[in-house]
């Protein structure tokens, strides 16, 4: 038995109450080590009745790890408990907190595991409304123009010349609201807004004032008209906010340009020395360098009262159903639970989602986020559809480890991306295989977590790193890629209605020849999902009895026969 490889905690994701009624536990072991694991458990008050014996199941596997997984239920909630493990040579060890000890030991309850109390106040409330959701991210200025008598001068013809990195185009909050019939016929339910508020740049990252629509793309009027139209066709609205760093124009960074070690905002931001300059930018910045980017000081309690402020105050006002916080990795952790309370009190399943671009357990233990936008899944999948860097072992391997992060609940919120504004269009990472980003589009919408489209990938806009990665929406329909569209329109189409895909159990079943096979589980709701990332046709037997329906294409499957699957071909089978 390979002792260095078992691990468990009494920590989220390895320990945590579901419900009131529900612990979940998890512990991991070394692959192809372990033959059984069981957990033995009582109430931790309990000193008469034998431990309650129950086997655990493997929820995710790796090259190096299995980890395996159980509910338990116990009445008043209170557990003690230990794990039982049997190797392939029958050797049977007992683990515990004090580590692993063998069968015979006598003193089980002192050593045992004890998860004192499922207190309600310490329950995650999940999501569902986000975890059905199918999100639309909309970067404004290039989406539609709507109102052209607001436009600014210096603005571009729509979709011409090369995209620079201060080109304006147009696009507002009008152009929204009258493309909202289109994204309605797509199947979307969540828009996510990048920046909107006033600000001198076309990404608005740079915020001049928080409370203020930026003229260019509306008014406030125009905001809440969005946000009540969109309610109304059934659509949620999730706005952006950059809470790391102001802007250069910000009120508080001009009074401290003006007033230097006066100002009563010195410690509003980190100042290196004195006197502040901007061409020198001697401050913290966001990134390195970026002199119209000064960090908050968020440890300030003025400045986490004025930024709790505006977040309040956009729920409030206007009623979008969430935030996306910039950079949000940068933040204190105590701030984020700050927050979670406030906009929680205002808007009680508003939605909190961080841009985070690598693991982040420690911000979704149930206190702070309820999603990230997942990096980790979309440079997994441009590594494996996109450019066939790594293998389908490999693949797996990586989205394996990354499930075991967090808890259910917070798997299945994860946006799900393969592009967005920071990277390139999914269809130039594919090298301009549409086969190839099928493929990679059909995982999102088929793996656990919430599937995410960049405004454009669904008509087959092209674009490399920033800014040609943010060109203009593409509305003439004879430039669209309609095969792309019709096939995004089926995508989200099954997925709305096989609630499999939505809440079900992931499970791999195939992964060899560079195909992957996997099944989504949920009740009598069970789908079959086959990814052929290779050049060559391949045939593949399955142990599922009796037929199945074929989804993008309708066709009937005999499970008795070896299924066909194409050179770069996908299929999602119901059974």
């Amino acid at each position: 038995m390979n002792k260095h490889a078992i691990y468990h905690v009494l920590d989220v994701p390895y320990a945590y109450g579901k419900d009131i009624d529900t612990l979940v536990l998890r512990i991991r072991v070394a692959t192809d080590d372990i033959e059984e694991c069981s957990v033995l458990y009582r109430c931790r008050y309990d000193w008469e009745s034998e431990y309650k014996r129950k086997p655990m199941r493997i929820v995710a596997q790796t090259e190096i790890f299995t980890y395996y997984e159980v509910e338990l239920s116990i009445y008043r909630n209170r557990y003690r408990y230990y794990f039982e493990l049997k190797d392939k040579e029958n050797n049977i060890c007992i683990y515990t907190e004090r580590g692993l000890l063998g069968v015979d030991y006598s003193n089980i309850d002192v050593a045992a595991f004890q998860f004192p109390y499922i207190s309600d106040d310490d329950l995650y409330k999940e999501e569902k409304w986000l975890q059905e959701s199918i999100v639309y991210q909309i970067f404004p200025d290039r989406f539609f123009n709507g109102n052209p008598d607001i436009n600014p001068d210096y603005i571009k013809d729509w979709g011409k010349g090369k995209v620079g990195r201060h080109s304006m185009y147009g696009g507002d909050i009008r152009g929204i609201i009258q493309k909202l019939d289109y994204l309605k016929e797509l199947g979307i339910d969540l828009i996510y807004l990048t920046p909107i508020f006033k600000s001198s740049t076309n990404h608005k990252y740079n915020t001049a004032d928080y409370f203020e629509i930026d003229p260019t793309f509306g008014t406030l009027e125009d905001a809440k008209e969005l946000v009540l139209t969109c309610h109304e066709k059934g659509i949620r609205i999730v706005f952006d906010a950059v809470f790391n760093h102001s802007g250069s124009d910000f009120f508080a960074f001009k009074d401290l340009l003006a007033n230097q070690e006066n100002s009563k905002y010195v410690d509003w931001y980190f100042i290196d020395s004195l006197p502040v300059d901007i061409k020198k930018c001697n401050y913290y910045t966001f990134a390195n360098g970026c002199s119209n980017m000064p960090k908050l000081n968020t440890s300030n309690k003025e400045v986490r009262e004025y930024l709790l402020s505006v977040a309040k105050y956009w729920v409030k006002e206007i009623n979008i159903d969430g935030w996306r916080l910039d950079v949000c990795d940068e933040v204190s952790h105590e701030f984020w639970r700050e927050f979670r309370k406030e906009v929680k009190s205002v808007k009680s399943d508003a939605i909190i989602v961080g841009e985070i671009m690598h693991e982040a357990n420690s911000f979704l233990k149930g206190d702070q986020l309820d999603s990230i936008m997942n990096y980790p899944f979309k440079n997994a999948t441009i590594d494996f559809f996109g450019k066939h860097n790594i293998s389908a072992l490999e693949y797996l391997d990586i989205l394996s480890a990354n499930r075991m992060l967090y808890m259910n609940s917070i798997t299945k919120q994860m946006w799900n991306l393969v592009g967005s504004h920071d990277t390139k269009r999914i269809i130039n990472e594919c090298n301009n295989n549409i086969g190839r980003m099928k493929l990679a589009i059909t995982m999102q919408f088929t793996y656990v977590g919430v599937p995410y489209i960049y405004y454009g990938d669904e008509v087959g806009i092209t674009g490399e790193d920033d800014p040609d990665n943010r060109k203009c929406m593409i509305w003439d329909e004879k430039k669209q890629n309609k095969e792309l569209l019709n096939f995004y329109k089926t995508l989200i189409n099954i997925r709305k209605n096989n609630k499999s895909l939505i809440y079900g159990d992931f499970d791999i079943v195939y992964c060899k020849d560079e195909v992957i096979g996997f099944t989504r589980e949920y009740g009598d709701d069970r789908v079959l999902v086959i990814l052929n990332n290779s050049e060559e046709e391949r045939y593949i037997k399955f142990d599922i009895k009796g037929y199945g329906r074929e989804l993008v294409t309708n066709k009937k499957v005999n499970f008795k026969d070896e299924i066909k699957v194409g050179q770069i071909g996908v299929m999602i089978i119901k059974f």
